[in-house]
C-alpha cells in the first residue's frame, strides 16, 4: 500500500478539540455532563418557583394555606398559568381573623355569666311525638378547650370514664 501524504490546502496542525479516530471525545462527554446539570438545576429552579405561593402561604401561617396548595398543584398538573397567578394573589392577601376576636369575647362573656368552669353542648336525649328534647351536656373547661385551639395539647387530659349502669 502507498503511504498517502496529506493535501497541500489541509492544515498541519488540528485543533484540541479534534480527536483521532478510536480515542473518546472528551469535548462530547464535558458537553454532556453540563447538559445533565443545566437541565436538572432548571427543573429545581422551575419546581421552586412553581412553590413559591405556597412556601409564602406556609411561612406566614395563612389560613387559606391549603387552597393556595390545591391552587399550585392545578397548575402544575394542567399548564394553566392563572391557578398559579390566582395562588400567589391569595398567599399575598391577609385575610382578617374573625374567629380569634369572637372566641375571646364568648371568653369573656362566660366569665362575666359565671359559666368560666365549664362549656356546655346540648344532646338530644329522647324524642316525643317528633320533637326533641336537648339536655345540657357538660364538656371540657372553656381553657382547656382555649388551650387545644392554640395547639398546647399538654393541657388536654384524658376524661374519667363514667361508671356504667348495668342494664
Amino acid at each position: 500500500m502507498k503511504e498517502e501524504s496529506a493535501h497541500a490546502l489541509a492544515p498541519h496542525h488540528l485543533p484540541s478539540f479534534i480527536t483521532a479516530p478510536g480515542e473518546t471525545d472528551v469535548l462530547m462527554v464535558v458537553m454532556a455532563v453540563i447538559l445533565g446539570v443545566s437541565v436538572f438545576m432548571f427543573g429545581i429552579l422551575f419546581l421552586r418557583l412553581h412553590t413559591l405561593p405556597e412556601r409564602i402561604a406556609h411561612k406566614s401561617h395563612k389560613l387559606q394555606f391549603e387552597i393556595v396548595a390545591v391552587l399550585g398543584l392545578i397548575a402544575l398538573f394542567t399548564h394553566m398559568h392563572i391557578f398559579w397567578i390566582a395562588g400567589l394573589l391569595l398567599a399575598l392577601v391577609e385575610f382578617p381573623d374573625f374567629g380569634g376576636p369572637m372566641g375571646r369575647i364568648a371568653d369573656a362573656v362566660e366569665k362575666m355569666g359565671g359559666k368560666a368552669d365549664v362549656v356546655t353542648a346540648e344532646k338530644p336525649i329522647e324524642s316525643i311525638g317528633g320533637m326533641k328534647h336537648m339536655e345540657p351536656m357538660p364538656t371540657a373547661p372553656s381553657s382547656t378547650i382555649a388551650a387545644m385551639k392554640r395547639g398546647d395539647v399538654s393541657v388536654v387530659k384524658r376524661p374519667e370514664l363514667l361508671p356504667s349502669t348495668g342494664s
